[in-house]
């Protein structure tokens, strides 16, 4: 198709428009790095109190709050399925935690599992349009109208933390919020530490519902937060931290 000069000054035209929306929207996702009393930045962290959530095996209202939260669709087939929460084995989840000499009550049983949101993600230097990048607060983002279906993200995550959507999502959402955008088919998507209820001054969705105080959110920069006052007070782990990505997700043990 031909396409004269004045066809190329106006589809110009529109895509330096677009460049700026997204260089705005960028800059806004990027949040207000705010300082604590220390003068450090925020970065927001999570920790997981195994403990708890043992007595309460089998509950899932986190799991049902995001899923609620995020248009996140329930597909049966455990090969196309869409998941920002789940759980696994402790055995799987921690291969090479010590283990010998400890009660089995303390190595057995699921663990509550996201994305890490890791101080040094790989996802994020292997996305080639930058549709996943992280921000000054440490949350990984996505950006869905930016990525293009590639999967890189997915294969460099060494914790399964990403779900790619094999079919169209929506009709597989029981109940749309309509406060929250839904997907397509062809991207990535994943936890994001509910960036959109931290922005109204509200706390995660999995934190308000679970029953049990499972999970501690807070500023992991800050020595006097909930999550470093509970890291002091117990040990903890780490997914695969020898790996270097740093998780901001901590597991109480």
């Amino acid at each position: 198709m031909k396409i004269t000069r004045k066809d190329f000054l106006r589809l110009s035209g529109f895509s330096l428009i677009a460049a700026g929306a997204m260089r705005a929207l960028r800059a806004a996702g990027k949040g207000t790095a705010t300082t604590n009393s220390t003068g450090n930045p925020v970065r927001w962290g999570m920790v997981v109190d195994l403990k708890k959530c043992r007595e309460a095996d089998g509950c899932n209202a986190c799991i049902r709050a995001c899923n609620a939260a995020h248009n996140i669709p329930q597909i049966a087939d455990r090969a196309h399925e869409v998941k920002w929460i789940w759980t696994e084995l402790f055995a799987k989840v921690f291969p090479f935690a010590p283990a010998s000499y400890s009660p089995d009550s303390e190595t057995c049983g699921r663990v509550a599992l996201m994305c890490n949101h890791c101080a040094n993600p790989p996802c994020t230097r292997v996305c080639p349009t930058q549709a996943t990048w992280k921000r000054e607060d440490g949350i990984v983002m996505m950006d869905w109208h930016r990525c293009i279906g590639c999967r890189y993200c997915i294969a460099a995550c060494p914790y399964g933390s990403r779900s790619f959507n094999w079919q169209d999502p929506r009709p597989a959402i029981a109940t749309i919020n309509p406060d929250f955008p839904t997907r397509t088919k062809g991207v990535v998507e994943k936890c994001n530490f509910c960036e959109e209820r931290l922005a109204r001054g509200e706390r995660p969705a999995c934190v308000d519902a679970c029953p049990q105080g499972v999970f501690i959110f807070g500023n992991l920069n800050d020595p006097n937060s909930e999550p470093r006052q509970a890291l002091r007070a117990r040990f903890a782990l780490q997914r695969e931290p020898e790996l270097g990505t740093s998780p901001s997700v901590y597991y109480l043990v």
